[in-house]
């Protein structure tokens, strides 16, 4: 299949990835495109080492597998149609016969609320044959939401390995618990990571949707705890349905709210999200014990609680409001979180939010305030005006954030162009790179120039090497 027309998943596929977390998925390259990519990549490696976040440059063949249709169009059903490639990329090598440790990647580093909605995802593509025993990479289904191992490392049951033939690619949830297995034969194996970014909050089904209602896949994995209110929100979310829970339980289930708020401060983490997303569906009442919970004196009572929240809809926002000035770091960040979930229906809370930029020195606080204030998103006047100031902060992660949050602003933060510019000099180079790409998705004229500059002052020649350097 030539690059061409999105091939988009179907509504059983983006079941199945509510609720498992990850698509196992193929190109219809010939096996000799992936061969000699393969060879490349063997020959890159040994002579000048892992090529990093300059894979395709270096190997500029690896451009075609995600301008595939099946890969954009998988993208495109899960993040939408403007979504971003991120700056970092990674090449993975395994000929290790013992298995990595169960992990979730980081945002960089930085104390960032998870999210349920698939806001990031990765794909993660395999240039060679990978049976079992080649030490493919597993997952481990429906941990997508979850802080907690809910299984036992040592021995896992139910998981699930990106095995396949050349052309195979993982697409998933960006926060699944993921380990690479043991490659028990020894031969060379290679997985490049990419992330990928949600610029836009969904309006309307991006995926070949047939059926509006949710409903659960034919076939998953048995070991996964069922969480059908949470794999609900999240189809009626990505259908362009914000605050979906607010009142869909409130005349049914008013009586058990002690009952959800009991699982909600329990152990066992996928009964606490559950209850979590019951009490934002039970009306007042359930607002009103989410909020309480938000400041409990165990952070990951409040941390739930915010998921909770985030989905509950325009009756939260006041009381998130009030939340932005308690003491504690982490339920202020949990309310930001929450605010920024609940997009334009927080729109009032903005001043708020800027002044916390002011306001706050913990850096993780403003961080999380960046990132919220282009979900917000309006009055986009504020918005870009703070966001221009996060260009600037001391902290690193505060500008790499701004710098992504911009992209989500479009050509309304045209405003933002010379700070850009700005940023193109940052020391770090995601910032550098975020700006890049904000500069793209602004998309002006002087956003235009500014980005080709840059782009051919720091063009990168593939076939320049120690080998070869004219």
């Amino acid at each position: 299949m030539a690059r061409g027309i999105p091939v988009l998943l179907n509504d059983e596929q983006m079941r199945t990835f509510i609720t498992e977390g990850f698509l196992i998925l193929n190109t219809d390259f010939p096996e000799a495109f992936h061969h000699k990519l393969a060879e490349q990549l063997n020959q890159v490696y040994e002579q000048e080492g892992n090529p990093g976040n300059n894979l395709l440059p270096r190997i500029r063949d690896l451009q075609k597998v995600f301008d595939h249709p099946i890969v954009t169009g998988a993208l495109t059903s899960v993040l939408g149609p403007d979504y971003l490639m991120h700056t970092h990329r990674h090449g993975h090598f395994n000929a290790s016969p013992k298995a990595g440790g169960w992990h979730k990647d980081s945002y960089w580093g930085h104390k960032k609320m998870r999210n349920h909605h698939p806001w990031w995802a990765m794909v993660m593509y395999f240039p060679q044959d990978t049976p079992i025993e080649l030490g493919p990479t597993g997952v481990m289904p429906g941990t997508q939401n979850y802080e907690s191992r809910t299984f036992t490392e040592e021995d896992p049951q139910g998981e699930a390995t990106a095995s396949g033939k050349a052309g195979t690619f993982a697409l998933i949830h960006y926060d699944i618990w993921h380990r690479s297995t043991p490659n028990t034969l020894g031969k060379p194996r290679y997985m490049l990571k990419f992330e990928f970014m949600r610029t836009q909050a969904p309006v309307a089904p991006s995926w070949d949707c047939k059926e509006d209602e949710w409903s659960a896949p034919t076939a998953f994995s048995t070991d996964i705890a069922k969480q059908e209110v949470v794999w609900k929100e999240t189809w009626n979310w990505l259908s362009g349905k914000l605050g979906s829970l607010a009142d869909t339980e409130a005349e049914t289930e008013t009586l058990n709210i002690q009952e959800k708020v009991d699982q909600l401060e329990g152990a066992y983490e996928p009964d606490a999200i559950n209850a979590s997303y019951k009490l934002a569906g039970m009306g007042e009442a359930g607002i009103k014990a989410l909020l309480q919970a938000l400041l409990h004196d165990n952070v990951k009572v409040s941390r739930t609680a915010a998921y909770g929240l985030s989905a509950a809809g325009s009756g939260a926002v006041a009381g998130l409001e009030a939340a932005l000035s308690e003491d504690r770091v982490e339920t202020v960040v949990h309310a930001v979180f929450a605010l920024g979930e609940l997009r334009q229906l927080a729109a009032s809370v903005i001043p708020k939010l800027v002044a916390l930029l002011d306001a706050s020195t913990n850096a993780v606080i403003r961080q999380t305030v960046a990132e919220a204030l282009a979900m917000i998103g309006t009055p986009s006047e504020q918005v870009v005006d703070a966001l221009i100031r996060c260009l600037k902060d001391g902290d690193v992660q505060v500008r790499f954030i701004a710098g992504l949050s911009l992209c989500r602003m479009g050509a309304i933060a045209e405003a933002a162009v010379p700070a850009l510019e700005e940023a193109l000099d940052d020391d770090n180079r995601y910032v550098r790179g975020h700006a890049a790409e904000a500069l793209h998705y602004i998309g002006t004229d002087s956003a235009k120039n500014v980005l080709i500059e840059f782009l051919l002052n720091s063009r990168w020649c593939p076939t320049t090497t120690p080998q070869s350097t004219f």
